[in-house]
């Protein structure tokens, strides 16, 4: 047991309380032999629409209080590990005053400068991605007629400039996440990046949608306007 102990890089033991309550978290961690203790104050809160606070709100908080990324935690409460990341903590048990005990290893200090970077990329791709939202709504205003008829053909051509600006805003950052280095053992920063390239495609793939969207609303609206002219 004393072995094991000696093994686990960072051990925390979180009070939890629930929904907008006060929580206590003390980390108790091993590292040379030596031992010590950290007190956090954490809300645990639930996603939008939720009515109860879930165990990956829980994981996300300990990961913002801790610098333990999610995908390495290992929460355990009662002898039992906290796998089903979409259960409410009130299912499992988890109630005021309860103790959940977290084994996982903070990043490197030269990671977390890469996961700095990443998530900076992130907060820029969430943004192109509301703009593209917002170009679908024109784009569906258009459709479905919302829009006098004389002004549909520069607002397409507009809307189409709009897009190719859009992709060309993602395949940059597609280049700067290119650029870092990330060594194998930057474990949580080469997970972050492989799941945000794939977010980017998918916004891409997106845009070539609405592209061809826009030429058949554009060749729709061409084919009516020369029908009107005869």
């Amino acid at each position: 047991v004393l072995k094991m102990l000696a093994d686990i890089t960072k051990l925390l033991v979180i009070i939890i309380e629930e929904t907008k309550i006060l929580e206590q978290v003390t980390r108790q961690s091993w590292e040379d032999g030596g031992t010590g203790n950290e007190k956090h104050d954490l809300h645990v809160t639930p996603q939008q629409g939720c009515s109860e606070p879930i165990v990956q709100d829980l994981a996300q908080v300990v990961e913002e209080a801790t610098g333990v990324p999610l995908p390495f935690q290992k929460l355990i409460f009662k002898g039992k590990s906290l796998k089903e990341m979409e259960k409410p903590l009130s299912a499992l048990g988890i109630q005021n005053g309860c103790r959940v005990m977290l084994i996982g290893k903070k990043n490197s200090p030269e990671e977390e400068i890469e996961l700095k970077k990443l998530k900076d990329l992130e907060k820029s791709v969430e943004k192109i991605a509301a703009h593209l939202e917002e170009l679908n709504k024109e784009l569906t205003g258009i459709q479905q007629g919302f829009l006098a008829k004389d002004l549909q053909a520069e607002a397409l051509c507009k809307l189409d400039r709009r897009v190719k600006a859009t992709i060309e805003q993602f395949m940059k950052i597609l280049e700067e996440i290119d650029t870092l280095i990330l060594p194998e053992n930057f474990k949580d920063s080469r997970l972050k990046r492989k799941g945000l390239v794939k977010r980017i495609q998918a916004f891409l793939a997106e845009c070539d949608t609405v592209e061809q969207n826009i030429c058949q609303e554009t060749e729709r609206l061409q084919s009516t306007n020369l029908a009107l002219a005869e």
